[in-house]
């Protein structure tokens, strides 16, 4: 398995993993619409993969093979059980794996996982290193952001090259900042300068306030990086990375919506609440024109058949 990010043209745009998000469902969809050029799971616990539990877990790493390259991507704080689940993820035929160093989720963070780690600098280092071992030939990243409390790139991300991964996908925000202060783009330079002297073959993929493919590629020209991570712009649009649709009617957004509905229904029903859809539904509609009863109704659906019902009447 050699390491597919070296194979791919640059610039390399990614499906950010989103939890609640980026399922199956979410991104056959992307996939048939404006497939990017690197897929993500949502993100999936290590202790659980190393558990009794895993075979409950193994429905947020379903995949199909027009999904590829697809990289799991997991969480935790123990080196050997990301040394585990590097080799389970191996197994179940991923293109790589990338460990999350950035949620700010409460219930991640009392583990010492996700952004945790970024105070813990010496073990994030230790688990990208086992799951390097676990891994064997397949590519590892890592998903980070710039510091916790305050902005700290320069001493954060070296550390994290230090340890060589294939590639860094950084959120230009710090842990405190959430999603609430306008992402720092201008950090890529510091780091670019600091990926060419410690791990000069590990990509840098920046991540944070971008609305349009066109966006993403002015970053990269202006930043240098080697692509850009999309996240919340490519909810309710799977056109996002088709460079040809990018102005979509809200007809074709309405069908396109009960199809996504349909396959979510179809692969989850009683696995996954039906309400995860909600939130895809109102950016499918947003920014269009008297919607808002449309979007009232919407919010009271409970199945793929009611949404049918309401988006005819609509129409």
């Amino acid at each position: 398995m050699a390491n597919f990010w070296n194979k791919l043209n640059k610039p390399i745009m990614c499906l950010a993993p989103m939890a609640d998000v980026t399922d199956v469902a979410f991104r056959r969809i992307i996939t048939k619409y404006g497939h990017p050029d690197v897929m993500f799971t949502e993100f999936v616990s290590c202790d659980g993969l190393c558990s009794e539990g895993k075979k409950n877990l193994l429905l947020n790493l379903k995949y199909t093979n027009k999904e590829q390259p697809i990289v799991a991507q997991v969480f935790g704080s123990k080196p050997e059980n990301f040394y585990q689940t590097a080799k389970i993820i191996k197994k179940l035929g991923f293109d790589g794996i990338d460990i999350n160093i950035g949620c700010p989720h409460k219930h991640v963070e009392k583990q010492g996982a996700g952004s945790a780690l970024i105070k813990n600098p010496e073990l994030a280092q230790k688990i990208i290193l086992e799951t390097k071992r676990g891994a064997e030939n397949m590519p590892v990243s890592v998903k980070t952001r710039i510091g916790y409390n305050k902005i700290e790139t320069a001493s954060w991300i070296k550390t994290l090259l230090k340890a060589e991964p294939a590639a860094i996908s950084i959120h230009w925000r710090t842990r405190k900042e959430a999603s609430k202060a306008p992402a720092h783009w201008e950090e890529a330079r510091k780091v670019i300068k600091l990926r060419d002297k410690y791990s000069p073959q590990t990509l840098i993929i920046g991540n944070g306030d971008v609305e349009t493919l066109e966006q993403a590629h002015q970053l990269v020209k202006k930043y240098k990086v080697d692509g850009v991570m999309i996240g919340r712009g490519v909810i309710g649009n799977p056109w996002f990375f088709n460079s040809v649709m990018q102005d979509v009617d809200l007809k074709t957004r309405l069908k396109v919506m009960l199809e996504h509905t349909k396959l979510f229904e179809k692969i989850f029903k009683n696995k996954k609440s039906f309400l995860l859809m909600r939130k895809h539904m109102i950016k499918y509609i947003k920014g269009f024109d008297n919607v808002k009863k449309l979007r009232i109704e919407l919010m009271k659906t409970k199945n793929a058949k009611e949404v049918e019902k309401v988006i005819n009447q609509f129409l």
